[in-house]
């Protein structure tokens, strides 16, 4: 017996100590592996060998992330040629949404080609992100058209979406949006949901959109270029949101915040010190919450303490990026998609 317990805690100590340790981040390789004439806001993995992507001037596509071999596209609508800036997935499917009236989603069709399967016009329409909680219920949110902010939500896979009425959502300020910079200022985990406006507020639903409340947060939003432009949740608890300025890049005035109880309370941190405005933020997987990754047109700026903490790695332009694994991301933006392998 006392050799067998002193084999199993031999065992154990091995155990835990070959598990893989989080390991600060100290530099960023990038390499292209698409270039054309298109913004690119909206990316997400389809699975883990396949990047989906969506831009201006209707064009569309994936990237093999083994061979990095792309296959684009171009989407149009009558006489229309939409600009991409929100794309989603189910396991089986493929979303992008576009932005100004008429808004059109459209996922993957049977015969191979894309198909519209909803469609908005009128004043004030403005979609600007979209994500799936599952593979039947999905959720979009737009700008506040007649006094709520616009939000649509699918429960059949995304084959048909219907519009929330204002008397199922909390009353908006008018002018309040959500910045359509890098299809990143919705969060779900679990049934939950978090969006960031343009007001630096934080809508919440625990339901998958059934009720909802609002959270006002202190970042900067008194002027329609500032607000909450990314968010991202390590868990149920753990959330990061950035923004700022981006008509003052370098100011760092109260651009980031956050939060460890759901979202219920949020706190300014690293106010004051940069990074500046960024376009979208995400946690690093596997960091224990530790990790942050913030991009924008201003470079790539990284924390290894939970943004206590930043330094820039790159001063390269970007809008919007993804996580792979642990170390390795894709990032988008004008005129290109790339490869980011982060280094300890």
């Amino acid at each position: 017996m006392r050799y067998s317990l002193t084999l199993l805690v031999v065992i154990l100590f091995f155990s835990c100590s070959s598990e893989k340790q989080y390991q600060p981040f100290q530099s960023v390789t990038i390499t292209p592996v698409f270039e054309d004439s298109v913004s690119i806001r909206a990316i997400t993995f389809l699975d883990a060998n396949t990047l989906a992507f969506a831009g201006s001037g209707g064009v569309y596509g994936t990237v093999d992330v083994n061979s990095q071999q792309v296959r684009s596209s171009i989407q149009t609508f009558d006489s229309i040629t939409p600009s991409f800036r929100a794309v989603g997935k189910t396991t089986n499917d493929f979303f992008m949404l576009s932005v100004e009236s008429p808004a059109l989603l459209f996922k993957t069709g049977s015969q191979g080609k894309m198909e519209l399967v909803y469609k908005e016009e009128g004043e004030g329409v403005f979609y600007d992100s979209l994500i799936f909680w599952d593979d039947r219920n999905g959720i979009a949110v737009g700008d506040t058209v007649d006094g709520c902010l616009s939000i649509i939500i699918t429960r059949d896979g995304g084959n048909s979406w219907t519009k929330l009425p204002c008397d199922r959502l909390p009353e908006g300020i008018a002018g309040e949006g959500a910045f359509a910079a890098s299809n990143s200022n919705i969060v779900v985990q679990g049934k939950q949901v978090w969006i960031g406006t343009t007001e630096g507020r934080v809508y919440h639903s625990a339901d998958q959109g059934a009720t909802w409340a609002i959270q006002q947060t202190p970042i900067i939003h008194e002027a329609p270029t500032q607000g909450i432009y990314s968010m991202d949740f390590y868990d149920e608890n753990l959330g990061f949101a950035i923004g700022g300025d981006y008509t003052s890049p370098e100011s760092s005035e109260k651009n980031k915040i956050i939060t460890h109880d759901g979202g219920k309370t949020w706190q300014l941190i690293a106010d004051g010190v940069a990074p500046g405005y960024k376009s979208c933020v995400q946690f690093v997987p596997n960091s224990e919450g530790k990790g942050l990754v913030a991009i924008g047109f201003t470079g790539i700026s990284y924390s290894a303490d939970g943004g206590e903490n930043w330094k820039d790695l790159n001063d390269e332009s970007f809008f919007t990026l993804r996580f792979l694994n642990d170390s390795v991301a894709y990032a988008a933006g004008r005129n290109r998609i790339a490869r980011l392998v982060f280094r300890p």
